[in-house]
């Protein structure tokens, strides 16, 4: 049975390592020709020894408009065409308050997290287009739907990576382009440890941590991997999404649904505390009712 990838050519950005590397993995088993690109060049040639014909790396700075158009250019020289665009590369950035933010830094932020995947996708469009039509997918954020999972910069390009990505769908639909966006929640990668100004080997252990607190922290106890946000990115890349653009997709073990409460019986319900009542008292008042 063919791969549901099968024929295609795939740019990934900050492909070496957390949600890039999950699905750069999982896009060559479903059987595309995948142009990883990233500042990681160590761990680029190693993926270029694991993947061989299949991969080619990039060395590519996204905030670097030269760069992204050479891993365009790359999918093309390479493998013929290009049908997809993972626009993943990120970092947390500033930690700035809104009365701490300095004008350097939100550039920062924006630079990386908004204006690369524009210009990304700008310099996609024409390869798509021969190819009669592609699929950019774009990595936003649950920080992007809600205030309190980021930074006020991040945040605030996380929502704007939204919206770049239903105006992009209905620019591009005429030329049959979709695209779609994928907000992460909490996600064992490096970026949290990055965040914090941390070397990219601590960032990287910092993982492990976040494997063990994370299912705590959602209602669906399980700690959510790379390869959850990879598989969101294979729907956007192959037909199966055919006729969906424009949207986005929150992947998050349900850590956006609601408060605590809504999901811990254990939780102190602020209604209920208005009221005097606390949780065991709540727990009896259900049980009550179930009888």
């Amino acid at each position: 049975m063919a791969g549901r990838l099968e024929g295609k050519v795939a740019v990934i950005t900050g492909a070496a390592s957390g949600i890039g590397l999950g699905t750069v993995e999982l896009f060559i088993e479903e059987g595309a020709h995948v142009v990883a690109a990233d500042v990681q060049d160590e761990k680029g040639a190693g993926l270029e020894a694991r993947f061989g014909e299949r991969l080619a790396y990039v060395h590519c700075d996204v905030t670097q408009e030269a760069d992204l158009i050479k891993a365009i250019e790359t999918a093309q020289t390479r493998f013929g065409g290009l049908d997809i665009l993972f626009n993943n590369a990120g970092a947390g950035g500033s930690l700035a308050s809104a009365e701490e933010v300095t004008a350097q830094a939100w550039d920062n932020v924006f630079a990386l997290l908004v204006r690369a995947p524009a210009l990304a996708t700008r310099h996609a469009i024409p390869h798509m287009a021969r190819r009669g039509g592609g699929s950019v997918i774009n990595t936003a954020s649950i920080a992007g739907t809600e205030a309190g999972w980021g930074p006020l910069a991040y945040s605030t390009a996380k929502a704007a990576v939204i919206q770049l990505s239903r105006v992009s769908a209905a620019e591009l639909a005429a030329q049959r382009i979709r695209v779609n966006a994928i907000c992460p929640g909490l996600i064992c990668t490096s970026i949290f440890g990055a965040s914090m100004g941390l070397p990219r080997e601590v960032a990287d252990q910092m993982a492990a941590h976040i494997e063990q607190v994370a299912p705590q922290m959602q209602p669906l106890p399980v700690a959510g991997q790379p390869r959850h946000i990879a598989e969101a990115a294979l729907f956007f890349a192959s037909d199966a999404s055919a006729f969906v653009t424009g949207t986005h997709l929150i992947v998050d073990g349900g850590i956006t649904v609601g408060p605590r409460h809504a999901w811990d019986p254990t939780a102190a319900s602020p209604l209920m505390a208005a009221m005097g009542i606390d949780p065991e008292q709540a727990a009896a008042m259900r049980d009550a009712m179930k009888s």
